[in-house]
């Protein structure tokens, strides 16, 4: 369907072609929210970060608010997938190359978004639902991996490795939000080159 303008035709755009648009703006979000951060970062910062109009920022989403959730949305979803990975692996790290794996995966803008996003969480109901439930699927997921570690690896039966998961995921969980903070506080200047 072609949608008439003064001057011309324009193509309206595919449900794909959206999606791609609405990801290329929250990844712009999600860069400028982790340099600037999320007060200080506004709509005229992640147009200028996309390269596309503002017209068009406000066509895939209503404010910054919006965005912020996105963004929360995006670097969750991004742990969620690895881990995801991970256990339906055919050997599934053990809980030690599990979590080194993890800390070698953080991103430090991710993570300032990260922390950035769980602030806001204690005053936002919008984005503390997503922080628990992204939170809530990533507990599950590393207590996914530490079980499928332990049945297929250390040949526990299922009922056995899932009650002795519980204990190890937890700890990979914490070990690995400290260092998710630890990244989200160095300074640029003190990040490891890669």
């Amino acid at each position: 369907m072609l949608i008439l303008f003064v001057g011309g035709v324009v193509p309206r755009l595919t449900d794909a072609r959206k999606e791609l648009r609405r990801a290329q703006i929250t990844e712009a979000a999600v860069r400028c929210f982790g340099r600037n951060g999320l007060e200080r970062t506004s709509i005229a910062d992640i147009t200028a970060e996309s390269g596309l109009s503002t017209g068009s920022i406000y066509a895939h989403y209503n404010n910054k608010a919006d965005l912020v959730q996105a963004a929360a949305r995006e670097v969750l979803a991004q742990r969620a997938a690895v881990l995801g990975e991970y256990a339906a692996g055919d050997t599934p790290p053990d809980p030690e190359e599990l979590l080194a794996r993890l800390i070698a995966a953080i991103d430090a803008v991710d993570a300032r978004v990260g922390v950035q996003t769980w602030g806001e969480a204690t005053t936002d109901p919008a984005i503390r639902d997503i922080v628990v439930d992204m939170t809530d699927r990533m507990r599950a997921l590393l207590h996914d991996c530490v079980t499928a570690w332990l049945v297929k690896v250390e040949h526990h039966e299922p009922a056995e490795a899932r009650e002795r998961a519980t204990p190890i995921a937890r700890r990979i969980s914490a070990q690995y939000l400290a260092e998710l903070l630890y990244a989200a506080l160095r300074s640029p200047t003190e990040e490891p080159s890669s």
